[in-house]
Parts: C-alpha cells; sequence; structure tokens
C-alpha cells in the first residue's frame, strides 16, 4: 500500500499493511528545506517542496496545504501582519468586522481571484501533479467558529454570542458559504480530503456550540461531502464537553489535542470514528525521546483501538529533533 491506499482504507474500515502516520507540520517542514516560514505561508511551489521532501524524509502518509489560518481573511480584506520567518497573523486591533454592519457589504472572495485562497488552490494542483495517486493530499479552510472569529476578533465573538446573537448567525452563514466555495475549488484541484480547523470551537461551552457552531459545522461538512471529499476535523484545545458532538458530525477523521484523552474520545464518539492524536507536542515530542515517544504513542494506540492514525495534537514544534519526529512514523509501520 502506498500513503494515499492506506489512509483510504483506514477511512473506509478496510485492512490495511500498517497505521497511517499524519502529522501536521508546517514551520517544522519549511524548515527541512530551509526556508524562511514566510515564503512557505505565500508561495505554494515553496510549501509543496517543503511538505513532498518532508513526507518522504519522515515516512508520512500525506501532504497538506496547511499554513495559517489568514487566507480566507486575508482575502475578505482583514489586516495581515506577515514576518519573515513566523506565520502570519491577524491584526485584531483592525478586525475586518470591527464594524458589524460591515457584514452586509462584505462580498466573498472568488477563490480563483488571486489572493491567498488562490494561491493554497494552486499548491491542491501542484501536489496533484507531483505526488497525486502516491500521498493523500489535504487541503485546509477554517471552520465557521474560527473563520467568525478572524474576521471579527476572538473576544469581540465572544460577547457578541450574548449581546448579538443574530449577527453571529449571520456572519456563521456568511463563513459557511464561503468556505463551500473554497471547498470546491480545492476538490477540482485535486484533493483527497478537507482538513477543517475550528479552534476557537474549544473556547465555548457545549451549550453555545451546540446552538450556534454545530449546525454550521454540520452544514459546512456535509457540504464538502457532497463535493466528493473527506473530512478531517481538526478542533485544537480542550474540546472534552464538546467530544460528542464532534463525534456526530460524520468526519471521517477527528483531530484531538493533546488535553482530551482518546479513552474519552473513543467513548463519545464510538468505535467506528477514526480518531487521530495526541501526543503533547512539546512535553512528549519535542522534549521527549524517540523511547518516550514511541511509549506515548503506543499508549494513545492502545486508548483508541484500531481505528486510528498516528499524530500529534497539533502541529509539530519547528525545534522538534529528528529522531522523535521519525519515531511516530517508525511505531505507524510497525502495527497494523
Amino acid at each position: 500500500m502506498n500513503g494515499r491506499e492506506r489512509i483510504l482504507a483506514m477511512i473506509a474500515g478496510r485492512p490495511v499493511d500498517h497505521l497511517p502516520c499524519m502529522p501536521i507540520t508546517m514551520m517544522f517542514a519549511a524548515d527541512q528545506i530551509g526556508v524562511k516560514y514566510r515564503d512557505y505561508a505565500t508561495d505554494y511551489r515553496v510549501l509543496v517542496e517543503a511538505q513532498i521532501c518532508t513526507a518522504a524524509k519522515f515516512g508520512f502518509d500525506y501532504v497538506s496545504v496547511i499554513s495559517d489560518p489568514g487566507c480566507e481573511a486575508a482575502d475578505c480584506g482583514a489586516a495581515i501582519k506577515y514576518f519573515d520567518d513566523q506565520p502570519p497573523a491577524i491584526d485584531e486591533t483592525q478586525a475586518r468586522l470591527a464594524d458589524k454592519a460591515s457584514l452586509a457589504t462584505l462580498k466573498i472572495p472568488d477563490p480563483l481571484g488571486g489572493g491567498r485562497m488562490t494561491n493554497r488552490v494552486r499548491g491542491v494542483a501542484f501536489f496533484k501533479e507531483r505526488v497525486g495517486g502516491e500521498k493523500l493530499i489535504e487541503g485546509w479552510i477554517e471552520g465557521p467558529c474560527a473563520e467568525a472569529a478572524d474576521l471579527r476578533g476572538i473576544n469581540t465573538l465572544m460577547t457578541d454570542f450574548y449581546d448579538d446573537p443574530a449577527f453571529v448567525r449571520d456572519l456563521f452563514e456568511f463563513v459557511v458559504e464561503m468556505e463551500l466555495r473554497f471547498a470546491r475549488a480545492h476538490v477540482e484541484a485535486g484533493i483527497d480530503l478537507m482538513g477543517v480547523g475550528d479552534a476557537a470551537a474549544s473556547l465555548v461551552g457545549p451549550a453555545i456550540y451546540e446552538e450556534y457552531v454545530w449546525p454550521c459545522e454540520k452544514k459546512l461538512i456535509d457540504g464538502v461531502h457532497a463535493l466528493g471529499a473527506c473530512v478531517r476535523l481538526h478542533i485544537c484545545g480542550n474540546t472534552r464537553r464538546i467530544l460528542a458532538g464532534m463525534g456526530r458530525l460524520g468526519c471521517e477523521i477527528v483531530d484531538l489535542d493533546y488535553m482530551v484523552p482518546i479513552a474519552e474520545g473513543r467513548a463519545k464518539m464510538g468505535p467506528n470514528q477514526v480518531l487521530l492524536g495526541n501526543l503533547d507536542p512539546v512535553r512528549a515530542l519535542r522534549a521527549g525521546t524517540p523511547e518516550s515517544v514511541t511509549a506515548a504513542v503506543a499508549e494513545c494506540h492502545q486508548q483508541a483501538g484500531p481505528r486510528y492514525i498516528v499524530g500529534a495534537g497539533c502541529e509539530i514544534p519547528r525545534d522538534t529533533p529528528p529522531e522523535n519526529v521519525r519515531a511516530l512514523a517508525e511505531y505507524a509501520q510497525a502495527r497494523t
């Protein structure tokens, strides 16, 4: 089996020759080919080269266009700060929707209009040309809560749930429509799997999640499925209070961050959900040894059972020892 076949077989519940390995690498990948992160995030050719090199070097089964959460916001006109060798950052002091009334005139950007969304779509197409059929190709879009926070400001959005719930619903509706257009462009360019990052969803309680966030995540995920792609849900942070809802979304893969015991995820989501994770990226992976990494992954695997993909709770830190990263893949390659 090659990497693409292995992941798709795991998703479908078919036998695999060994566990898939799908850790998130961004700055770590850029460092593998000695490029500045600004170039990685803004030039799809650099990103593709770094991802292919990293996947080959460490035995990963996939490649991804994930770079930072600012693509959609940038094309909506948000103020973005760019740095030489760090990820771009959204300037919340100049939030695009600081004035709520501006939502009414905000136009959904064209994913192929030449902006940062276009750069990401071109990355997918370049992956298809370079490793299509061999490595699984993952796209990336923001979820409704995360993108709303990018446009409105995270703290302001949290108060909007109480102060102006109608505005939140309108904003989430805008985001879902935008992300589905972006997803269609990804699919047409050649992805196998759509990553959906909704980090801000871990900051709301279960009542707000069920009333506001979950229905929009569900609409987005169902829409991606209708386009013909599988979905990987990635919500950074402590999601223990919303695990059951995450499991009801119907995603093919659910990532769990290190704060969440995989055993709880399995109990809340049932035996058929494919789980990915969830080593602490810093304390277990970056600060560990190959032996301790292997032991930590084995514990995750034991809790998750056979429907499991090897990875960390979130992005692998850029200065993680290579031998620790290699230990992840070596564990996967030795287990079914």
